[in-house]
């Protein structure tokens, strides 16, 4: 290479420099959209991962108030009875072979304890409901037992409460119940 009062050099060096720059902004540019995009598909895994959570809310809480009114109608003798205790659920040994109403003591997917509102009457649990202060996805659309959800604030306004309930509180009065048969107390 002829060198011409340096000027070529300087010349060659000064391209390197641009190119070395114009990939540099490059990376960052890529490195951003990469960023958005990252951050657009968490939020989205994040809703999704509530709505599967809500989904299994339902489908629990459901399997509970199936369970309770379970216990409630297979009482024995004339006096019907709900448990003192979600374990009398798993094992319910008011009969001489145990009698099973729910296979397993679910958590609350809305909380992390997984602790549930034990909704009771008389000293013996009705309900179940979520101790969970947050806002539902779901609105609207809900079955005809979980009618009274529609416009709810709080998934702990999802309250679960045994068919039976209702008929115990006043048997010859349907007028206080809501959608489901479960009349809300509290």
């Amino acid at each position: 290479m002829v060198i011409c009062h340096g000027q070529p050099e300087i010349s060659v060096k000064n391209e390197i420099g641009r190119q070395a720059g114009f990939t540099f902004i490059g990376l960052l540019f890529a490195i951003a959209i990469a960023g958005i995009a990252l951050a657009g598909t968490g939020i989205l895994w994040h809703m999704e991962s509530r709505r599967e959570k809500e989904k299994e809310l339902l489908f629990i809480g459901e399997e509970y108030r199936h369970a309770l009114s379970s216990y409630y109608d297979k009482s024995p003798g004339v006096a019907k009875q709900f448990p003192e205790k979600l374990e009398d659920l798993l094992q319910d040994k008011r009969f001489p072979i145990p009698v099973r109403h729910l296979r397993r003591i679910y958590r609350d997917p809305m909380t992390l304890d997984g602790q549930w509102e034990l909704i009771r009457q008389e000293g013996r649990i009705i309900g179940v409901a979520s101790r969970s202060p947050d806002k539902p996805i779901k609105v609207a659309g809900f079955s005809a037992d979980q009618g009274d959800f529609e416009g709810a604030e709080r998934y702990s306004e999802w309250r679960f409460i045994s068919n039976g309930a209702a008929q115990q509180a006043n048997p010859d009065d349907n007028s206080g119940l809501q959608a489901g048969g479960a009349k809300l107390w509290q």
